[in-house]
């Protein structure tokens, strides 16, 4: 009889995930359990599959065969701390486990009784109950419907006292005017009309400036292979997105979006993984075949001399913030602080009119250069710091073009 795995139908995006976990289960396999790098990989894995059945979500797949096949060894081994412990305990790994040497008729791997992981209900520490995401989601917009409901309503009561107090007053006066009969009323003075004040001067719009562009610190959790395009990658990135954000969803807890980078062929996928970068996060989101791409990761290449055309060919260099920056971190050129546009104008032009400055240093600092653009109203050359005042790096290019 065929498994349910053999008889699985996966998209192309799907398929592409298929392959991250596949030469994520590679790395397990051959390093060492108790690393950095794995626990690091065990840890987001873990929180992967907290709200999952399989890697995929619900459907199974090779990976998850995959998976068991590089943990199982070390898993049998754990101890109910490394489990289900409350700090550090990978209660999910283990269930998942569990769920892939049992089910023969869902994966097709058979494992022998002896062989099996042993997973005792009674050295269960603790299971941190997993997060439903779109519950908490809709929980908070109920609640702020509810508290615009209950303004609504103060306000609608309120007109009505007000229109109340109206025609009480409207029938005292018309029952005041019927008792006097006939006497004159007395005609109202005409109030002066106050002279009209003349306009404030309008304040000068603020010059162009590359603090309009929002650079911040983005933490890349997962990227894949585009599914419809050789030359990209699709990454999720938290980049300090308060929950509800248009343009984001939650992954493994945290606000993400979603960004596609050329970067396929130039920059290793396993350099994508789990790394902080520099996006730009306010230009206009756009669809990138069939994938909407709402931000932009900064990267340096070789700045091109007069007439040379751009083959695409590299090297390129992803941006690096400070090892402790966080995600969300406004990123800023120095000499140049200030609040950054919304969602920039593409009529504007604004990145067009600022990212030639964008450059490197012969320190490797990635900074902007005023003596470039004009448009920068001085002739400075300021490095890009983060808030807390760590500069922004790349590995080897020096006095590249940023973009």
């Amino acid at each position: 009889m065929a498994s349910a795995l053999e008889a699985q139908k996966l998209s192309p995006t799907e398929e592409a995930e298929v392959q991250q976990w596949l030469t994520t289960s590679e790395r397990l396999r051959s390093g060492s359990p108790s690393s950095e790098a794995s626990s690091d990989i065990l840890d987001k894995l873990n929180a992967h599959l907290a709200s999952r059945t399989t890697l995929l979500g619900s459907k199974p797949s090779r990976a998850d065969v995959a998976v068991y096949e590089a943990l199982a060894p070390a898993v049998r081994a754990w101890t109910a701390e490394q489990r289900t412990g409350q700090a550090g305990g990978r209660p999910h790994i283990v269930r998942h486990l569990d769920f892939v040497q049992n089910s023969p008729a869902v994966f097709g791997l058979r494992v022998d009784d002896a062989d099996k992981i042993t997973v005792d209900p009674e050295e269960v520490l603790y299971v941190k109950p997993p997060t439903d995401a779109k519950a908490e989601k809709k929980k908070a917009k109920e609640k702020e419907a509810a508290a615009t409901t209950v303004v609504d309503r103060t306000k609608a009561a309120a007109e009505a006292v007000k229109d109340a107090a109206a025609d009480a007053k409207d029938k005292v006066a018309a029952a005041v005017g019927a008792a006097a009969g006939d006497e004159a009323k007395p005609k109202k003075e005409k109030k002066e009309k106050a002279a009209k004040q003349p306009k404030a001067p309008t304040a000068p719009a603020s010059p162009p400036s590359p603090r309009l562009i929002d650079l911040r610190v983005g933490h890349i959790l997962k990227a894949i292979k585009h599914p419809e395009a050789d030359s990209l990658y699709v990454s999720t990135i938290d980049m300090g997105d308060k929950p509800g954000t248009d343009d984001t969803e939650e992954y493994e807890g945290r606000t993400c979006r979603t960004v596609c980078s050329g970067l396929n062929g130039l920059v290793p996928l396993e350099e994508m993984q789990g790394r902080k970068v520099v996006v730009v996060a306010n230009l206009k989101p756009a669809k990138m075949r069939g994938i909407k791409s709402c931000a932009m990761v900064l990267a340096a290449s070789p700045r091109l001399a007069e007439g040379e055309q751009d083959d695409h060919k590299g090297p390129v260099e992803l941006v690096a913030p400070p090892a402790d920056a966080q995600p969300g971190e406004r990123v800023c050129f120095e000499g140049w602080w200030g609040e950054p546009e919304g969602i920039l104008n593409p009529k504007k032009k604004i990145w067009e009119a600022f990212q030639p400055g964008f450059t490197t240093t012969d320190n490797l600092e990635v900074a902007f250069d005023g003596r470039v653009v004009k448009e920068a109203g001085k002739e400075e050359v300021g490095k890009l710091v983060t808030a807390s005042g760590g500069v922004c790096t790349v590995k080897s290019l020096k006095g590249a073009t940023v973009r």
